[in-house]
Order: structure tokens, then sequence, then C-alpha cells
């Protein structure tokens, strides 16, 4: 079988030598020794004064949106995981859809001060796919109109733009490391901002809202990583630019197979040093799209149609027309792209899309 995605598992001997250190210590949470080094380690790499490690790649999301949206209006974007969208919702605020780009895929920043309300309070953006936001415009509508900025940048570990990483922009930047992402804790994430007094309140709030043992900040929940998640993501972190390199070659690979008289790819913005993190795919419509996949199936080859459905269609928002997510989320699918795909693999998989597009039933 080969999936969308494989985890990427260091040499088990490596993770040994950290989880031995968990026992020798007896500290498996709580801010242990490992959960510090990971967070230095991650400081030096991405070149970022502050960041908080979390649980999940979610929680991250809500605790941004607990403090600084208060339970305003969010602008947001319809083509994302649905955590963007559920996150607004279940801390009590309202999702403000905004369409997308059709090339970069990423929030139309041009549309969205049509969309500011007097409850407005929040602008909460995808960088999908690892490609940026227009970071600049955002941010002059933010403060055009006191507006806070949240970045989900999920997928975007390892990915600078104009020279900097991308966790550097908005008031907070937001990662996921699942075990899906280039770089990963197998569950974890983490919070990035500049703002040291913000930097407080995001650590108060995911630590109970303690200060000290018997004192608190103020509201928070338990959003810790593990000393476990810590090991695994020291065993991993040494290897992201080699990860990276290798997805950088296959990429290249279906860009030289594959039929792109029928098909597109995702416009990266300018001066972005990508991760390869995904390889997405824009079919001429849906039809053609499910037709591949079936056909794909069959070779028992797996890849993912991210994102569908368009989030502005969940039943628990209220529905707004997204003409280009609408669409785009129909025809899109991400090709398996991981370390240690065959290039057999590759070629049989663009052979069959090739096959399938080319056909005058197609």
């Amino acid at each position: 079988m080969i999936p969308v995605t494989k985890t990427f598992l260091p040499p088990i001997e490596e993770y040994y030598q950290l989880i031995q250190q968990i026992w020798d210590s007896n500290q498996l949470t709580n801010g242990g020794k490992l959960l510090f080094e990971l967070q230095a380690g991650i400081k030096e790499t991405l070149n970022v004064p502050n960041v908080i490690l979390t649980a999940n790649g979610t929680l991250p999301l809500q605790i941004a949106l607990k403090v600084l949206a208060g339970k305003g209006e969010v602008i947001t974007t319809p083509f994302s995981y649905v955590a963007t969208t559920s996150t607004i919702v279940w801390e009590n605020c309202t999702p403000v859809f905004v369409d997308i780009h059709p090339e970069f895929l990423t929030i139309d920043e041009t549309k969205i001060e049509a969309a500011i309300t007097d409850k407005t309070t929040t602008i909460l953006a995808t960088h999908v796919f690892g490609n940026p936001c227009n970071v600049e415009e955002i941010e002059r509508i933010a403060r055009k109109h006191s507006l806070k900025v949240i970045y989900d940048a999920a997928h975007s570990f390892g990915v600078n733009y104009k020279g900097k990483t991308l966790f550097g922009f908005g008031d907070i930047s937001t990662c996921s490391f699942h075990a899906t992402k280039l770089f990963h804790t197998g569950e974890g994430g983490a919070m990035f901002c500049k703002d040291e007094d913000l930097y407080k309140t995001l650590f108060y709030s995911h630590n109970f809202g303690h200060d000290g043992p018997l004192n608190f900040h103020g509201l928070g929940i338990n959003a810790k990583m593990s000393e476990l998640q810590a090991a695994m993501g020291l065993a991993v972190l040494p290897y992201v630019e080699s990860l990276i390199q290798c997805r950088k070659e296959i990429v290249e690979i279906y860009d030289q197979l594959l039929n792109f008289e029928k098909l597109r790819k995702i416009v990266i913005r300018e001066d972005t040093a990508w991760n390869y993190s995904y390889y997405p795919i824009i079919f001429e419509d849906e039809k053609q799209l499910l037709k591949v996949e079936k056909a794909l199936n069959k070779e028992q080859i797996f890849p993912r149609r991210y994102f569908y459905p368009s989030l502005n269609t969940l039943e628990y928002v209220s529905y707004t027309k997204m003409k280009i997510s609408e669409e785009i989320s129909g025809r899109i699918l991400c090709l398996p792209l991981y370390k240690g795909l065959e290039l057999k693999h590759i070629n049989l998989i663009s052979k069959i899309i090739n096959a399938v597009i080319s056909s005058k039933s197609a």
C-alpha cells in the first residue's frame, strides 16, 4: 500500500537513549529536561525568540483565540483543515469566511476589509500547505482596523519567507507536530509569538493558569507537552533538513512526469523557501479527480483530498457562498509524498494520472 504520507521514524536507538533519560529522571511531564532541550533546539533551528510546546496542534489555536478573539467575529479562510474553523466555533466566536486566492490558495487579502464589522476582533488565516499568506497586506489591514492576527501555520515548519521563519508573522503563529507532519512529536504542537507579555499570557494559559504551585495568573487549561513527546521531537529534529531535501527531490520528479497541460499546481509565493510538505494537484473538474482517485486506489495507492469540503459548508456554520474555495476543494488532490517513496512508485502514480486525464472519457 502507498499512503499519502508516512511518519518519519528516527533510528530507534537514538529514541531509546532519550527515553532512558525519562526513566532515569522519573519525570514524564510538567516541564522536564527533554522538553526544555527541545524548546531550545527549536528556537535555535528556527531563530525564534519564544516557543511554547503543546500536547497537540489544535490546543494552540484554541488558546490563541481565547486570549485574542474575545468571542467576536473572526475573519478566516474556508480552505484549510477543519480545526481552523471548529476552534473558532468551539471558543464561542463567529467565523466570517473570506474566499481564497485561486493560485496561492491562501485567504484573498483583497477581500478581507469588506468583511470587517464592528464585531470583528481577529483575522485567523492559514499558510496553506506551507504557502505564505500575503502577510504584509494582512498586517496593514490589521493595524488599520486594530485587529489581532493569528496564523494557522500547521504545515509551515521549516518555511522561510523573505529570509525569516514564517512563524515570525502575526501576533501568534501556531503549528502542528502531528505524526503526519514534516517535523513531529507523535502528537504535539506549538505557539510562537514575539511579544513578551503575550508570551507570558500564552504560557500560563497552557498550564492551568498557574503562577507557581499555589497561585494563579488567570484562566488556563492543560495543554502541556509530555517528556515522551519531547523525546520524539529531539530524535526527529536533526533530520529535518534532510527530510526537506528528500521531499524536494520527489516533488521535482512529479513536476517532470505529470502532464500539466491538463493539471495545475499551487503557486508558491515569491521569496518563499518552501518545505515541500505536500504535493497538491488541481484537476479540471471533480469528475476527473474521482476517476483518478479510483484508478489509484485500485493499485493500492491512496492520495487524500486535502482540503475537502470547503469549510463554509460545514453544518455548524452559517453558509456563505465561497466560489473559489468550493471549486478548488472539489478538484484538489494531494499525492503521496514522504521519505522512502520509491521512484518506481512515483512513476506508477504519474503514469496512472496521466493516462486517466488524457483519456477521452476523463
